[in-house]
């Protein structure tokens, strides 16, 4: 039965995706982390280049943001016949000093501000709303019903207004489209509003990954239980998917330790994998690619070495696939199988791979095996892996390892501190590393008033970030204990 496990009542909010009783995924969503793409910003112009047809707007970020000319609204909208706009600069469209409401479509990267967009489209169950889109289009997975939903989108819709249909609008009537147009242009005009308070660049609405990514999951499952510690995300799933058995977890246990999912998520970050028959995997990550080694390790088979060597390989052929999902591992990947003397087994043990792969959302393109016996494969990188994610490179050995972050660190404090909410003692005396309290000191009030009582760092050196709770107790004598260990 398919189970989805969701953490979300502290501000690292997690889900773990379990199949069969094997973790399959499991994703993070960390707001220093999370991606800006679907954010709509008030911005203002701050430089308009005729040379590379585009502006940068100030959008409040780090750094200002790249509009081209062709995703103007301005330019989208012009009256203009084809040929005769695509001649102007971006100068007749925009200029310096302009208020603009911007969309992101890319994030930041290196040197590089966020790409916007002047045309905004909000999000809707059936349909996506551009209030200046001015085109009506259709999901491509939809093949029977296009005409009809053009033809309903013209009626729908202004002149200026755009819509696209997504792939849910063939099963929604005309009524329910209405109505959710309605809905949208109402939360457009909310936008505009808001924007007309805003005396300096900033953000107008924040999108909710987190919650959209479960959704998104909890729609594709026909059946099977979801485990949730966040009552308003419980009753969104409840609405979206009533053939889920839904339940709400109050306990004091964290839920991802209750169901073993922070044991899996350790094991992740292990270099060596134990298959259930004695034998291993070892992963080694560098910045050009991931290297997997298969070892017979304590499996000695009861047959000839060749079916010894089958039976392996077939194991880690289906681990390596969970792996490399669950890690959230991309680009170039080699994997040194036992070596198989026989064509029709190394044909068997691609097949196998390529089998567990079409569970893999992620595209992964299976080249075969090298002269040497290497099977070579490409997985595409989305977003930074799970050891990219929770770890950082180890001041110590000067990169060559790693060591849980103090932000990981800080979280788990956290989290383990949600145990104990609501008990009995005024503080509590925390031994740490410098780094981890200045993780956890700016959300500290926040985190007080969630647990009713204090908390007080006794600060220690250590090459690793970590944490001890020391003692609960009366507020004076931790406060004291605390003072007397800096």
């Amino acid at each position: 039965m398919d189970k989805l496990i969701i953490n979300a009542i502290s501000r690292e909010k997690r889900f773990a995706v379990v199949k069969n009783n094997t973790v399959e995924e499991i994703i993070f969503d960390r707001p220093e982390q999370r991606s800006l793409v679907g954010d709509i910003y008030y911005g203002t112009v701050t430089k308009v280049l005729p040379g590379m047809n585009a502006a940068f707007i100030d959008i409040g970020e780090e750094k200002n943001a790249y509009l081209h000319r062709d995703v103007l609204a301005s330019y989208v909208l012009s009256p203009d016949r084809s040929i005769e706009k695509e001649k102007k600069s971006v100068s007749s469209f925009v200029h310096q000093g302009e208020k603009l409401i911007v969309q992101v479509d890319k994030d930041a990267t290196g040197p590089k501000g966020a790409r916007v967009t002047g045309i905004v489209e909000l999000l809707g169950d059936n349909l996506i709303y551009m209030p200046q889109g001015r085109y009506v289009a259709v999901s491509k997975k939809i093949v029977d019903e296009k005409d009809n939903l053009r033809s309903y989108g013209t009626k729908l819709k202004s002149e200026e207004e755009g819509l696209i249909f997504r792939t849910s609008s063939t099963s929604a009537t005309y009524e329910e489209m209405v109505n959710e147009l309605s809905t949208l242009r109402s939360q457009y005009t909310e936008l505009l509003e808001k924007a007309a308070s805003f005396k300096k660049p900033g953000i107008l609405y924040q999108k909710d990954t987190f919650t959209e990514l479960v959704l998104e999951y909890v729609m594709k499952m026909s059946s099977g239980e979801v485990f949730i510690d966040d009552l308003s995300i419980k009753q969104l799933i409840q609405s979206r998917n009533p053939n889920l058995k839904v339940t709400y977890y109050n306990g004091k246990e964290n839920i991802f330790t209750l169901h073993r999912i922070e044991h899996e998520i350790d094991k992740a970050l292990k270099r060596i994998v134990w298959l259930d028959n004695g034998a291993y995997l070892i992963f080694d990550e560098t910045e050009a690619l991931t290297i997997i080694d298969v070892n017979t390790g304590k499996f000695s088979g009861k047959n000839d070495y060749q079916d010894t060597v089958v039976k392996t390989n077939t194991l880690a052929a289906i681990e390596i696939a969970r792996q490399l999902k669950l890690r959230d591992l991309g680009g170039i990947v080699l994997i040194d199988f036992i070596d198989m003397k026989n064509e029709k087994d190394k044909r068997y043990i691609q097949e196998t791979i390529e089998k567990e792969f079409q569970k893999d959302k992620t595209r992964t393109k299976i080249m075969g095996f090298t002269s040497l016996g290497i099977l070579q494969l490409t997985r595409k990188k989305t977003k930074v892996s799970l050891s990219e994610a929770l770890q950082e490179k180890c001041p110590v050995c000067e990169g060559t390892g790693k060591i849980l972050s103090a932000d990981t660190i800080a979280f788990r404090l956290e989290r383990e501190l949600l145990e104990h909410r609501n008990s009995d003692a005024e503080a509590v005396l925390i031994e740490t590393t410098l780094e981890v309290k200045l993780a956890i000191e700016p959300h500290l009030d926040m985190i007080e008033e969630w647990m009713k009582f204090k908390v007080c760092f006794s600060i220690q050196s250590s090459a690793t970030h970590y944490y001890v709770i020391k003692q609960f107790g009366n507020l004076d004598e931790i406060a004291q204990k605390a003072g007397e260990s800096y």
